[in-house]
């Protein structure tokens, strides 16, 4: 479904990330991991199209997606729960789903997504009247999700879902993560919550400094030395 290849971006002088290639099978759950600043966040906003690569390819479904402008990358069938949720405080939480759906024109469809998602978070829908900036940071990342499912993707790129999160939210996230993957949405994951991501993934990729060092199954890396050294904890 998802293809980069050779993919380097840069801030100014620094490069964030150095000629890294994946792939995302659709109907998976590919997951990220690597410390701060190891390029994470920079590869799914350029996949957006919200940073420009310097040089490399993404291709989603068989067309080329580099230089195609964000809201065109929505429409392709593309979204992102961005770090830190990013949403509109003021704003309802009906307020903010609609936002999602603003390239989509069929009505009825929207109301029946809303709905849906109301279904899938309940809190939401009990308070759906009330401004996001309210909400607990759980609350609010269930409504980021939320947002981003609003435009029908087929692929959902969720990153930091866990971040700031008690281990009770964590859990319902990531059962969130296993339950739209199960309806057919595939799913590119950054997560620093190791554990979870790789219990969830069919397969995992680990960044170091803007380059992919190694890749596997889930359940490989979840069993590799590296990572549990690197990320789990291990001794």
């Amino acid at each position: 479904m998802l293809e980069v290849k050779d993919l380097v971006v840069a801030y100014g002088r620094i490069q964030a990330v150095k000629g890294i290639s994946f792939t995302v099978e659709q109907g998976q759950v590919v997951t990220m991991l690597g410390t701060n600043g190891a390029g994470k966040s920079t590869t799914l906003r350029t996949i957006s199209g919200l940073l420009t690569p310097v040089s490399g390819e993404i291709w989603f479904e068989g067309k080329r997606l580099d230089g195609v402008p964000p809201h065109k990358i929505v429409e392709r069938g593309i979204a992102q729960s961005p770090e830190g949720r990013r949403l509109f405080r003021q704003m309802t939480v009906e307020e903010n789903l609609r936002l999602g759906a603003y390239t989509r024109k069929d009505t009825a469809g929207v109301k029946e997504d809303i709905d849906r998602v109301y279904d899938m978070f309940e809190v939401l829908g009990e308070r759906r009247n009330e401004k996001a900036g309210l909400f607990s940071g759980g609350e609010q990342q269930m409504l980021a999700i939320g947002r981003a499912l609003m435009s029908r993707p087929k692929l959902l790129m969720l990153d930091e879902p866990s971040m700031g999160l008690s281990p009770i939210m964590t859990q319902k996230v990531m059962a969130t993560i296993a339950d739209l993957q199960s309806q057919g949405t595939t799913i590119l994951l950054v997560e620093q919550n190791a554990q979870a991501a790789l219990s969830l993934a069919d397969r995992g990729y680990v960044l170091e400094v803007g380059r992919i060092t190694f890749s596997d199954t889930g359940k490989a890396l979840l069993g590799d030395d590296r990572v549990r050294k690197a990320y789990l904890g291990a001794d």
